[in-house]
């Protein structure tokens, strides 16, 4: 592979093909740090037939990300969804204008629509936290995650998708939760490239999750919200769309919109008890907001937030800012649209051949001391400036423009991040103002690297946890 002028330092590996895969899928952020050490900002790396030039530089970032004519990300985006949920490919002559028509419907999670959907959000969250708990009247021990995987993936169904009107709709949706935990365990491997038959039972089990939001299912749940009618609608008008490919395009959402949002709860309330000043903290501010709108707080009264009084939560915030600090891993990956000189700031050029893949890795931006002093500790308040938002990072003396990256960046940013925390905001709330909340054992929990590039990690381990209503 003979390199240009200009072409940044390729790192190759010595097993063809393969490259360096295996040590950067063992430790990806390690890997990158110790080749920027080596070899400074820029370098490519050979993973597994690809070649992928890194940047390092977190004020290089904007240069990338504003460059979207010729460092395209959609098209890699729909290539890897369509093998991973098992629909046809978003070709421009069998489905035109599918894809930019599916971007438009994102309007209806943001502003007005977005306040509609996050009252359903809050008012499913209380229905489901009075069902499961309103009982606790003494300690309740559960495990952590499966508790945060059940509320978050009920509640997410059932503001997306509707009610399911059977007398056993909980058991309904907490089987289709079961099955979707047992393909979410696949992802890494189907996002890797992984041929699906050679991952036990995941295709049965992606293929009964397909069915489920066939057209003569979904109609009988109830309720459902207007981004999902309005994507229902938009597939209604492409008739090469098969039944299997509309309700496979369903469930796709239902991951996007669940497949993050569920770690992410999981580690801004384990951080929170394990912060007893976090904890105590966020629940001030809690209780002060409840106490100054004149609402009371226990599982039979209905709490109502506004989207401005959401906002106004720093501490809760900043404490969920800085848990997704810790636990994100995405990588933003663009794919040049052609051969292309990619102009930095310094001067500072890459050669890109077309096809070369250009990523910017944001974990190692949240973990960088220069940024975040101490950023292997948890500091709740770390976004908080003089009782405000702190916006004003800096590195080398300079302020960033991007210094928090978990919903990726520019066109490839999560177009469902207002709604996602919304929905981590209100499931803590509703978690601090009803119950007292506690470890219920002591052991360490670790960040689970098998993701790592794909968005939250998991958590290696689960943990148990207490819970009783408050007095």
């Amino acid at each position: 592979f003979n390199r240009k002028t200009g072409e940044p330092p390729l790192i190759n590996g010595w097993i063809p093909y393969l490259g360096k895969a295996l040590i950067f899928r063992k430790d990806a952020f390690k890997f990158l740090l110790d080749q920027q050490k080596k070899l400074g900002d820029i370098f490519t790396v050979h993973i597994a037939g690809r070649y992928i030039t890194f940047i390092m530089d977190p004020f290089q970032y904007v240069y990338v990300i504003r460059n979207s004519k010729q460092l395209e990300f959609h098209e890699f985006a729909n290539k890897m969804a369509s093998k991973t949920f098992d629909y046809p490919a978003l070709s421009k002559g069998k489905f035109p204008d599918l894809k930019e028509n599916l971007h438009r419907v994102y309007q209806y999670l943001q502003g007005k629509p977005l306040d509609i959907i996050s009252d359903h959000m809050m008012k499913n969250l209380q229905d489901i936290f009075e069902w499961k708990c309103s009982q606790a009247t003494d300690w309740e021990t559960e495990k952590m995650y499966k508790f945060c995987c059940s509320v978050m993936f009920e509640a997410s169904f059932v503001t997306l998708y509707g009610r399911v009107p059977a007398a056993d709709g909980h058991k309904v949706i907490s089987e289709i939760r079961d099955k979707f935990i047992k393909f979410d365990a696949s992802f890494p491997y189907l996002a890797a490239n992984i041929p699906i038959e050679l991952l036990g039972a995941t295709k049965k089990v992606r293929k009964e999750l397909i069915h489920h939001f066939l057209l003569q299912n979904m109609t009988k749940w109830l309720g459902g919200s207007k981004v999902v009618q309005a994507r229902q609608d938009l597939f209604e008008k492409y008739e090469l769309l098969g039944d299997y490919d509309k309700a496979a395009h369903h469930f796709a959402f239902l991951w996007a919109s669940v497949g993050n949002t569920i770690p992410a709860t999981f580690w801004a309330m384990y951080y929170l008890l394990r912060h007893p000043e976090a904890l105590a903290a966020v629940r001030d501010e809690i209780d002060h907001l409840l106490q100054s709108t004149g609402q009371k707080r226990g599982p039979t009264y209905n709490i109502h937030l506004t989207r401005e009084q959401l906002d106004n939560l720093v501490y809760l915030e900043s404490a969920l800012n800085e848990s997704l600090r810790m636990c994100s891993s995405s990588m933003n990956i663009r794919i040049s649209q052609e051969d292309f000189v990619l102009k930095l700031e310094g001067n500072q050029e890459v050669v890109l051949r077309k096809g070369d893949w250009i990523a910017l890795y944001p974990q190692i931006l949240h973990m960088d001391p220069e940024v975040y002093e101490d950023p292997k500790e948890y500091k709740f308040d770390r976004y908080i400036e003089n009782g405000k938002k702190k916006t004003t990072f800096y590195k080398a003396g300079r302020k960033l423009k991007y210094f928090l990256m978990p919903f990726g960046s520019g066109i490839s940013m999560c177009p469902g991040r207002f709604l996602a925390m919304n929905e981590m905001k209100m499931f803590l709330f509703i978690l601090l103002s009803h119950f007292d909340v506690e470890l219920a054992e002591n052991k360490a929990v670790r960040l689970d690297n098998s993701r790592m590039g794909l968005g939250i990690l998991l958590p290696d381990v689960d943990i148990a946890f207490r819970y009783k209503l408050r007095s």
